[in-house]
């Protein structure tokens, strides 16, 4: 299992990609497959980075430098599966001698879908939701995998109080603004919790979300997982007015194991995600948000919750994979000349 090298697995704080990780690899584990992480920090089987090089995202060197040293540590392995979650990793799959499953964490209709299409079949891509998937119908898919969390961690509480909460990080395509905009107009007092560690995010929130800070508006800043299960078990709803085609949104499934309806715009995985009128509202346009967020009193927070333990449980998430590496390991023992596993 290779993690991507900006924060430990699991994440102390900020790092969606990394605690999917971090849940897979302890659910795989518990159905007693034996796997070995190579990531960045102090948790990890296998290191590529003492300390994740987290002040350094967005440059490309510790992506590089990860993916070489995740490929040189992997020589020294027996390994059936290498999945990788990183973005530079795949590119050394073409010497591999088994196969490598590649979950696609972000948009895959620009760049990414073309760089996935160019490394053909050397990767088996697992898309996290049938959204994502429709972006770029003929990448080379092997399925869809819903991302999951570990839902008996997340306390449900089924009274709740009256503001409402924002989580994520803070890039204009996430929506604050729009967020705390709904709240106000709800009347209702907003909570904004958000990593703000990249230029453009440092920016964004200086420009647009520093003005509307005030009365009824409150900055938490960064939360750790403490804090965002009080948050999320507390709040009448979380507020998710997403402005691009996001693949999943773990925040959703996280408030919503606490028992906490999402209100969202109608944007990627979000409709495939919440069930308009059971686990939340979806809406098509912003000024639609404030009637919806006086609507969630209606909704039973046991609902919210049940919907999670059916769908998005970490058992359901193992099964799924498993399914990918029986898949992919057949189809490589089937072709006429068998590749012998790494390490032999």
């Amino acid at each position: 299992m290779i993690a991507p090298p900006w924060y430990d697995v699991p994440p102390r704080a900020y790092g969606g990609i990394e605690a999917v990780t971090a849940t897979l690899v302890r659910g795989l584990r518990a159905r007693g497959h034996r796997v070995t992480v190579i990531g960045a920090g102090r948790e990890v089987d296998l290191r590529t980075y003492d300390e994740p090089p987290s002040d350094r995202i967005g440059e490309p060197f510790p992506e590089v430098v990860h993916a070489a040293e995740a490929a040189r540590l992997l020589r020294g392995l027996e390994v059936d599966v290498v999945h990788d979650h990183s973005l530079a990793g795949p590119l050394t799959a073409a010497g591999r001698l088994v196969p490598t499953v590649v979950t696609c964490h972000s948009d895959v209709s620009g760049e990414l879908g073309d760089y996935y299409r160019s490394l053909g079949t050397d990767v088996s891509l697992v898309a996290i939701s049938s959204a994502q998937r429709a972006q770029a119908p003929g990448l080379n898919w092997v399925g869809r995998v819903h991302n999951a969390v570990d839902v008996a961690a997340w306390p449900f509480r089924e009274r709740k109080d009256d503001w409402v909460l924002w989580l994520g990080r803070l890039s204009p395509d996430k929506g604050a603004h729009l967020a705390i905009e709904a709240a106000r107009a709800a009347g209702r007092r907003i909570l904004l919790v958000g990593r703000r560690t990249e230029p453009a995010e440092r920016a964004y929130f200086r420009e647009r979300i520093e003005p509307l800070l005030g009365p009824g508006v409150e900055y938490l800043g960064e939360a750790d997982e403490r804090l965002k299960s009080d948050l999320f078990s507390r709040a009448r709803c979380l507020v998710f007015p997403l402005l691009w085609d996001e693949p999943f949104g773990m925040v959703m499934i996280e408030a919503m194991a606490c028992g906490t309806p999402v209100v969202a715009l109608r944007r990627g995985a979000a409709p495939e995600i919440v069930v308009d009128g059971v686990t939340g509202y979806i809406r098509d346009t912003p000024e639609e948000l404030p009637a919806a967020i006086e609507a969630v009193s209606a909704l039973d927070p046991h609902a919210v919750r049940d919907r999670v333990v059916r769908h998005f449980d970490v058992p359901v998430m193992i099964r799924g994979y498993e399914r990918v590496y029986h898949e992919v390991t057949a189809a490589m023992a089937a072709t006429p000349s068998r590749p012998l596993p790494l390490g032999r």
